[in-house]
Order: structure tokens, then sequence, then C-alpha cells
């Protein structure tokens, strides 16, 4: 008996141990079966949209141009000779006949000298040959003479007068070397700097130049047309969807440090062919140019309205994604499910796009929270308020000066930057969840 006792307390004892143990154990091993219900679906995403805008908008183009003077009158010597002095300071204004070099004179002053005693010579001879003339015809008459002395007085008068002619010939050509000894400009202009230093032997001969007078107020800049942009500007004329030359009124230049020039251009003209290695044409566009600030050789943007786009759809910059070279937008259905949509598009309009094809006037656009979503989920949306556009607008203002062309910066409307700020809004109802769960 007191071996069946000891036994039964031992079993008693490897209950109450075990069974806490295996209580945990089907605690554990089934907590479904203490779950109060099936796991809550997350909330959809809370996007940011805007309606696709449709209206009329101007086509902007732009072009690297390139400054040059009116004139560009290139001053050379027209007679050889030492120079030995320069009447202007380099890079000063100068006006037109105002002396910029001379050259040595006396050599020339020589010649006109020589030259005018060659002429008075030669009207002494004629005096004498019509004094002899005038005799020989009276005599002629009377039979005095014979008809060959009459001839022979004519002649020589006749070319004593050549002689004449002659002689004051080379007195004007004369004179004129002696004036070429002083270089003016034929233009008023910026002078640029000299060439030739004092003492340098300098005449037709040489093929430097001696400086060069440019007239820049007011100042073309030169642009180069493709040919489609050639064609289609002869198209719009056609169409009269732009009366001829209106777009070319109120032409902007942007300087290289991006600031606008504050005096508007116009268009001037256009070359008379296209350039066969570059499928260009030239053409330029003058600005006034008050005060000589701008000069030769200076490099800018040229900006200019060539037309209006009609009824066009516009959607902002940072709602269009890229991938692959491929342009998509999320459009936001009546059911609030997402469809990611190709478009196509042409120029930009200030922080706005214009779409060509992949829209329709008053669809919903997502613009902030794209990187979330994808084809066919169903989203959250709300507007986009119009402090989110004011806060996003600073940034956004420097790049406006630096858009080279519009071709070029179609290409950088991710929504990858502007998406940034508003992705950790989606992620706090995530995170409550989790709190929850």
């Amino acid at each position: 008996m007191g071996h069946a006792s000891r036994r039964s307390i031992s079993k008693s004892i490897l209950v109450r141990l075990i069974a806490p143990g295996l209580a945990l154990f089907v605690v554990l091993a089934f907590p479904v079966g203490c779950s109060k219900g099936p796991p809550q679906a997350p909330p959809p995403p809370v996007v940011e949209v805007v309606d696709v805008v449709q209206k009329d908008v101007p086509t902007v183009h732009e072009w690297i141009g390139t400054a040059d003077g009116i004139v560009n009158a290139t001053i050379r010597a027209q007679v050889q000779g030492y120079l030995i002095s320069q009447k202007y300071k380099d890079g000063d204004y100068v006006k037109k006949g105002q002396i910029l070099f001379e050259i040595d004179p006396r050599s020339f002053q020589a010649a006109v000298e020589q030259a005018q005693g060659q002429l008075e010579q030669q009207k002494a001879r004629w005096v004498t040959s019509k004094a002899n003339l005038d005799r020989t015809i009276p005599l002629a008459r009377d039979n005095a003479v014979s008809k060959k002395d009459l001839d022979d007085a004519t002649g020589s008068e006749l070319a004593a007068k050549a002689a004449v002619l002659s002689a004051q010939a080379a007195l004007d050509k004369a004179k004129l070397d002696l004036g070429f000894t002083r270089i003016t400009s034929p233009i008023n202009g910026i002078a640029g700097s000299a060439k030739a230093q004092i003492g340098n032997l300098v005449g037709p001969g040489t093929t430097e130049e001696l400086t060069t007078v440019s007239t820049v107020d007011p100042i073309k800049v030169y642009i180069s047309l493709s040919e489609q942009e050639m064609l289609r500007a002869i198209e719009r004329q056609k169409s009269r969807k732009i009366a001829a030359g209106e777009g070319a009124k109120n032409i902007q230049l942007f300087l290289a440090d991006g600031t606008l020039y504050p005096h508007p251009g116009k268009f001037d003209f256009a070359d008379r062919q296209v350039d066969p290695k570059t499928g260009t044409i030239r053409a330029a566009a003058t600005f006034a140019n008050p005060g000589n600030y701008l000069r030769p050789g200076l490099y800018g943007k040229v900006r200019a309205v060539i037309g209006v786009r009609s009824n066009a759809l516009l959607v902002p910059q940072r709602s269009i994604t890229e991938l692959q070279g491929q342009y998509m937008v999320a459009v936001v259905g009546p059911d609030n499910k997402v469809e990611i949509r190709p478009v196509k598009l042409a120029e930009a309009s200030g922080n706005m796009r214009v779409v060509e094809q992949g829209v329709k006037p008053g669809e919903k656009i997502v613009v902030a929270g794209t990187q979330k979503v994808r084809n066919g989920i169903t989203v959250s949306p709300t507007p986009f308020t119009e402090e989110k556009a004011a806060a996003d607008a600073p940034a956004q203002a420097p790049a406006k000066p630096e858009a080279a062309a519009p071709e070029k910066t179609q290409a950088q409307p991710t929504a990858a930057k502007p998406e940034t700020k508003p992705a950790e809004k989606p992620d706090k109802p995530a995170a409550a969840k989790d709190k929850k769960g």
C-alpha cells in the first residue's frame, strides 16, 4: 500500500506540471480560434488629382542666337606707307568720317605737287596750240597756208587739250592718294582694337585689316531654323492661323546669365537658301541696343511666339512619368479606378504640358502619388490644392529662363522629384493599421 500511494502522488504532481504547458501549447497552436474576425483590407491610397484643362495656348519656340552688327566695316589701308598715328582709343564709339589712323603723307604730298606742275605745263602747251590754231584758220581761208598746215595745227591743239585732261586726272589721283593717308570711319559704330601698330608698313598688299567698326544699335541676332520649322511657318501664314509677321513682332532674348533682355525684337529676314550641310536656313531678328549694351559675338536664347494652338489639352508637368522613352499619365475614372495611359506630348506652356493624344477634357489626372498607383487599383482622390501649387511655384520659377528649347525640356517632366514630398502621405494610414494589428 505504501508503494501504490507514492505512485499516485507522483502522477498527480506530474499532471500539475504538464497541464499549464499543454494549455499554452493549445493557445499558441490554435490562435485563429481566438480571433475576433477576418483581417481588414488596407484603405485605398490617397492621391491628389486635377482636371485636364482645355484652352488656347501660344506656341513658343526657342533657338540659340548669335549677335552681330548691322554693318561690320573692315578697315584697310588703300595706299602703302608707314603708319604714324592712331587717332582713336580701342573700343571707342566713333562717328562717320572720324580719323582712325594716319599714314606718313610726305611722299604723297610730293606726288600731288609733281602732278600739279605737270598739269600747269600741259596747260601752257595747250594755250600755245590754241593760239597757233587761231592764227592758222584765217590763213587757210585765204589759201595762205596749205591744208596740211591747218590739219597739223588742229591736231596739236587737240593733243594739248588731251594732255591737260590727263594731267588733271593724275593730279586728282595724287590728291586722292594723299587723302587715303588719313584713314576714316565709313559708319557710326564701335571701333575694335587696332590690328596694326605704329611704324608698321601697311597697304593694299597686306592681308590683315587695321580694325573693324560695327554698327550695333540696333543689333542683329542670327538664328538657324530647321526645314520643318520653316515649312510650318509657311503653312501657318497660308492657313492664316496668324497674320503675316504677327508672331515675329515680340521676340524675346535671354542672355547668357538667364536674364531677359528688356527690349523686345522683331523678325528681320531669312536667308535665300537652306544650307545643304546642316539642313537649316539662317534668319535674323533685330533688337534695340541703347548704350551699346549688346556686342557682336554674344550668345543668347531667342524665344518667339510663332502661333496659337486652339483648344489644346493641358496637364501639369509633374503628372507625367517617363518609362523607356514613353510618356504616361494616371487617369482616375468615375469609379476611382486608375488607368495608366500613354500620351503624346507637344510643347510646354509654363508648368503645364500640351497633350496631343491620350486624354480627354475634364478627366482627372493624378498629380501627387503617381509612384504608388498601378493600373486597375482603386484610389481615394483629393483635389490638388492651390496651397500646394503655391508651395511648389518658387522651386519651379528659376527653371523658366533655363528652358533652352521646349522639345528638350519635355524629356524632364518625370514625377519623381515632385512626388517625393506627397509620397509620405499614404504611409500614415498603413502605419496606423500596423499599430491596430
